[in-house]
């Protein structure tokens, strides 16, 4: 049963994947994606290692073709850096952060909210993009949800993904509306599947970045409901270890010069909204 749960949910994603964006073939400045594997290698040299959240709004790939905003953007710094970079594709991010403080990553790319809490354990580079969390939940035959503003979750079970930044938002969530709302974490898979997990009703609830929510969500339309959101609007950076402070600051100064030509920088942003 659980072999076939975990085909649904590939074959499901695969589906939506499909129906995003037009997809662009790759032209040449990466070392192919390497998949996660149990102990990844460091490349060494001056190449740069990137763990890559696996997600429409980050990196995905069908057939030869691979895409997504952080790719792409890490891939814009690594060519103005004159660096070779790796990409290893990852799905959990509470491994992937053990692994860069380990020193395997030298830097995380993914939906990460930068949070003060956070800044206090790892190094965040400037801001990249602007996202919020939102609640993912079914929409029943009539056309009706179960959720329509946030105090209605209270006593409800929400589903996250392990090590993400979002628990501490679903617990503050719980205090202002002066309920408990539980947490359950997905300690195995990413965003896409706690999504496809609420599609195929294994589960009710779950939280995940918005713009994961709405690029999977045009795929189902009138099934599934992204419309509530669950923090305001809150910068999304890239995560590395605390003490590669030289690293962080080459990659803001291209940042920087990314976006000061505006016109390439938010055509890549509309790109993959």
């Amino acid at each position: 049963m659980k072999n076939l749960r975990l085909w649904l949910y590939v074959v499901l994603l695969a589906a939506a994947v499909c129906a995003m964006v037009a997809l662009r073939h790759c032209d040449g400045g990466a070392i192919p994606l390497q998949p996660q594997t149990s102990s990844p290698q460091k490349s060494g040299g001056d190449t740069i290692d990137v763990a890559i959240e696996y997600s429409p709004g980050s990196y995905y790939t069908y057939a030869d073709t691979l895409g997504g905003l952080n790719y792409d953007l890490l891939r814009l710094v690594a060519k103005r850096m004159h660096r070779p970079i790796k990409f290893h594709s990852v799905v959990t991010l509470s491994k992937a952060l053990s692994q860069l403080n380990a020193g395997t990553y030298d830097l995380l790319a993914g939906q990460f909210p930068l949070t003060a809490e956070d800044q206090q354990q790892y190094l965040f580079t400037d801001e990249v993009t602007l996202d919020k969390q939102v609640l993912v939940q079914r929409i029943d035959p009539k056309g009706k949800v179960k959720v329509h503003t946030q105090l209605d979750l209270a006593k409800k079970t929400v589903w996250i993904v392990n090590g993400s930044p979002m628990r501490r938002r679903v617990e503050a969530l719980s205090r202002e509306i002066g309920d408990t709302i539980f947490i359950k974490t997905e300690n195995s898979y990413g965003p896409e599947q706690l999504f496809l997990k609420v599609v195929t009703g294994e589960i009710e609830f779950a939280v995940i970045n918005s713009h994961i929510a709405r690029s999977l969500a045009k795929k189902y339309k009138g099934k599934v409901d992204v419309s509530r959101d669950i923090s305001f609007s809150q910068f999304q950076a890239w995560v590395l270890k605390k003490s590669n402070t030289r690293l962080c600051h080459q990659i803001n100064a291209q940042i920087k010069a990314i976006k000061a030509d505006s016109i390439a920088y938010q055509a890549l942003l509309r790109r993959y909204s």
